[in-house]
């Protein structure tokens, strides 16, 4: 698989990484063993780079992924965790905490459930209204220095945010949303990160599984709340993935493979992160980076799915507010 510098200062990544979150009940259940099959496949592929958070099932996703790599040589594998969401016993959630101190507890407990010395990509999941990112950005410097984390990255930040992260520390990508029907981070996000040598992670990049014809699963699926899998907005949003599924077919691929490379396509700095959790959804999501789109290609999927044309947000207006990305 090739191969991409993720920014200026971060380390040699592959093209795509596997986003782990749906392993951990977060889009319903999940099997355990394919789950593991999965991890192993990505890594397999050349897929040297996992995304995780230490709140994806309560730390269930963290020790997932270390006993999947136990058998894994640590230098094949870079790790990529967010951290500072809160949650409780009911499995609700209830704000976050980036203060210096608190980041030093989060991180002690993910490298015990990972089983190794040291993460790879270390990033506040969002910005803590009540602590300044400087002061965030530095208790992971703090880190850095102590060897326990390698680089730093952001994950949901305004333009504005990310330049004062980076002028305490180097940042080597910003994890955000970003697919052909979510697309905000073109009016400043992208640019300013291009401006500072900032790679794009980019998560979402089937719309929740919206372009691959995926629904609810019901009961502890995050989706279910999701504005655009609502009534009145799932039928439009319907009829775009139809539109663009029109479009791949015209080049032998699914609608999801051409989504994929849409994302691929924006640049050598952006990586998208394939959500797969059975090995069937990695296998066709791998194809999608073998796409290779015309000018006149991408002129099609523009004109099927325009910008701003998906129904609903990409989070419920309560969620959207606290995004700093979205102010």
């Amino acid at each position: 698989m090739r191969q991409t510098k993720l920014g200026n200062t971060g380390p040699q990544v592959s093209q795509a990484g596997l986003g782990c979150m749906g392993m951990s009940g977060m889009y319903g259940a999940a099997d355990r063993a394919e789950s593991l099959a999965t991890i192993h496949a990505a890594v397999d592929a050349g897929i040297n780079l996992l995304d995780t958070g230490d709140f994806y099932g309560m730390g269930h996703n963290e020790l997932l992924i270390g006993e999947a790599l136990k058998n894994v040589a640590r230098d094949k594998v870079l790790l990529s965790v967010k951290y500072g969401a809160l949650r409780d016993a009911g499995g609700g959630w209830s704000g976050y905490d980036t203060r210096p101190a608190a980041t030093k507890n989060f991180l002690a407990y993910t490298l015990q459930r990972l089983g190794v010395d040291h993460i790879d990509i270390y990033r506040p999941a969002r910005l803590d209204p009540a602590v300044p990112i400087e002061e965030t950005v530095g208790g992971i410097a703090d880190a850095v220095k102590a060897g326990y984390v390698r680089h730093i990255g952001l994950s949901e930040v305004s333009a504005a945010t990310i330049r004062r992260a980076a002028a305490v520390h180097p940042i080597v990508d910003l994890q955000i949303e970003y697919s052909v029907l979510s697309r905000g981070i073109e009016a400043s996000i992208l640019s300013t990160c291009r401006e500072l040598g900032i790679a794009i992670t980019a998560y979402g990049i089937l719309s929740r599984g919206l372009i691959s014809g995926s629904n609810p699963a019901g009961p502890g699926d995050l989706r279910a709340l999701a504005p655009r899998f609502q009534s009145g907005n799932v039928e439009k949003n319907r009829a775009l993935v139809e539109a663009l599924s029109q479009v791949a077919a015209t080049k032998g691929v699914s609608a999801a493979q051409l989504a994929i490379a849409w994302v691929a396509a924006q640049g050598a700095d952006i990586v998208p992160l394939i959500g797969a959790r059975k090995r069937s959804q990695l296998s066709e999501s791998l194809g999608a980076l073998d796409v290779a789109l015309s000018p006149s290609d991408l002129a099609a999927i523009e004109a099927a799915v325009p910008t701003g044309a998906a129904a609903g947000g990409r989070y419920a207006a309560a969620q959207l507010a606290h995004l700093d990305s979205e102010r």
